[in-house]
């Protein structure tokens, strides 16, 4: 284990936060949101900072940088949607990043009035129910409005490149 300071531990600083919790790994998302149900108007992102909050009731949390426009956006329509990707989907991640340029990928479904990608494991309709400031990000609680999911392998994110979840056994705990 790396250790570089007289007192035991890394100095904290932004890049050793990314490479400490880059070896969390993580689902990846879309999140979404539109101004009306019209592709055109459609902004989305790809974020790895996604958690379930509480069952009951049913609320997720998106962790948006400040300078993303897609805070801007979530804040003037008051809803998201987030698709957690399939192992297939990788470079649809790489579109909603900036990092390729494949709009003809892009298929939405929209579902209470929020876009959604088609093929994802999961779709999660989301309101906000609040939002916090949180140093550099903004930390948006959506209340789950409604959800669909279906089976599949999901797209995996671990220090900084994409992966494949390989299953030990089948449906362990009967979900």
């Amino acid at each position: 284990m790396t250790d570089n300071t007289p007192n035991g531990g890394i100095e904290v600083t932004p890049l050793q936060m990314r490479k400490a919790l880059g070896r969390f790994a993580s689902g990846v998302t879309i999140v979404t949101t539109a101004e009306s149900e019209d592709d055109a108007s459609v902004h989305g992102m790809t974020a790895n900072a996604f958690t379930s909050v509480s069952l009951d009731p049913p609320l997720v949390l998106i962790s948006i940088a400040n300078r993303a426009k897609m805070n801007e956006r979530i804040n003037k329509t008051g809803k998201y949607g987030v698709s957690i990707l399939a192992t297939d989907q990788e470079p649809l991640s790489l579109h909603f990043a900036g990092a390729a340029h494949q709009p003809d990928l892009v298929r939405f479904v929209w579902r209470r009035e929020v876009p959604l990608l088609e093929g994802a494991l999961v779709h999660l309709a989301c309101s906000v129910d609040a939002s916090y400031p949180a140093g550099d990000h903004m930390l948006h609680v959506g209340r789950v409005e409604q959800l669909w999911y279906d089976d599949g392998h999901p797209l995996v994110f671990y220090t900084g490149s994409f992966r494949s979840l390989e299953l030990l056994r089948d449906d362990p705990w009967g979900f």
